[in-house]
């Protein structure tokens, strides 16, 4: 396999995007997201090239998210590098999901972040038995990014709420019925989906319809109407005190969930997810995310988590403030305050149309 993080070629009218950093799980950097884009603006304006498909090399995951160390450690500084990179990534994400051809994505193993974000505005997103999703950032002392903001408020019920503050893990048969993959395949359905989308690339929806297998029976079913009821507030406070009332074993668990998060990252995140479900277009969420990242990743949560879970993995992170009703609404105001005009972020010239519906 080729040294290349990323590797791009058509193939008979399919465009291949290949993610190539399986030791990292394919974890995402400045330099991947800058040749996906280059791939991606090349194939828009090419007649040849009638639909994308996404995977990975490997068989440990799609993508783990992004370079977080790299963010780290720009952030303990100016967070020059993050800003860079956070642009380079959101206009990506924009890029996919205004797409005027078909995408489809296989998320086969982990994915999470910002394996999210490439896989999310892809119209057709095969999740197999290996699947793994999340979006933990409120574990870290950040907040889930990459079109979270539009995605997960639109999810069923307040599915996406829970999904945002608790980080929790879903399998397939959850995704599927939340509508967050599209279809399920065996993995060794998925590279016989491969080979006829290789052969007929028009037209990937009615090809992954005819592979598509049943997930089986979503465990999160039984919890819907307590994450609809438990998680419609608007304060973390609220939720937590419902939590509290309900009493039963699986609302304890959520709230015990919910005090190992960064009580900062816990109001930026409902902030978030409230605020991007009121915005029009995905181009305005994206806006709304790049003012709030190049903030949030020079506080002392984001910097303390990254050192809990990923650099010294004591998984002990000192959150400051510690307590959810010392996050001030002064404090949520300037993390969100919008960008000046000349440092705001701009999507990339697009053509018309989404190839996502």
């Amino acid at each position: 396999m080729s040294e290349a993080e990323v590797l791009t070629r058509v193939e008979n009218g399919l465009g291949r995007i290949t993610l190539n950093r399986p030791k990292a799980i394919h974890a995402l950097n400045r330099s991947m997201c800058e040749i996906m884009t280059e791939a991606l603006l090349a194939w828009r304006e090419d007649d040849a090239v009638l639909s994308v498909l996404i995977d990975h090399a490997g068989e440990r995951g799609f993508c783990a998210g992004g370079d977080i160390r790299m963010i780290a450690e720009s952030g303990a500084g100016d967070a020059s590098e993050a800003r860079t990179f956070f642009l380079a990534e959101y206009r990506l994400n924009h890029l996919m999901f205004e797409y005027p051809k078909p995408i489809a994505a296989i998320v086969d193993g982990i994915v999470m972040g910002g394996g999210v974000g490439i896989s999310e505005p892809a119209g057709v997103r095969i999740a197999t038995e290996r699947t793994t999703y999340a979006m933990p950032e409120t574990g870290i002392g950040l907040f889930p990014d990459v079109g979270g903001g539009w995605f997960l408020p639109r999810l069923p019920g307040q599915t996406g709420v829970w999904l945002a503050l608790t980080g929790a893990r879903l399998k397939a048969a959850d995704t599927v019925a939340l509508g967050i993959h599209t279809h399920f395949m065996t993995a060794e359905s998925v590279e016989r989906f491969k080979t006829d989308l290789a052969d007929a690339p028009g037209d990937p929806k009615s090809i992954a319809g005819g592979r598509a297998a049943d997930a089986g029976p979503a465990p999160l079913a039984a919890h819907r109407e307590a994450i609809d009821g438990l998680f419609a507030f608007d304060t973390v406070e609220e939720i937590v005190a419902a939590l509290e009332a309900d009493g039963s074993e699986w609302a304890l668990a959520q709230l015990a969930t919910l005090r190992t998060k960064s009580p900062q990252s816990l109001k930026v995140t409902l902030r978030q997810l409230r605020t991007g479900a009121t915005l029009n277009s995905f181009a305005d969420n994206m806006a709304m995310e790049y003012a709030l990242g190049g903030r949030v990743v020079r506080t002392h949560d984001f910097q303390e988590g990254v050192r809990a879970v990923i650099v010294d993995k004591d998984n002990a992170p000192k959150w400051s403030p510690a307590r959810l009703e010392d996050v001030t609404d002064a404090d949520l105001g300037a993390l969100f305050a919008p960008l000046p005009d000349d440092e705001a972020w701009t999507p990339l010239a697009s053509g018309a149309g989404s190839a996502r519906s």
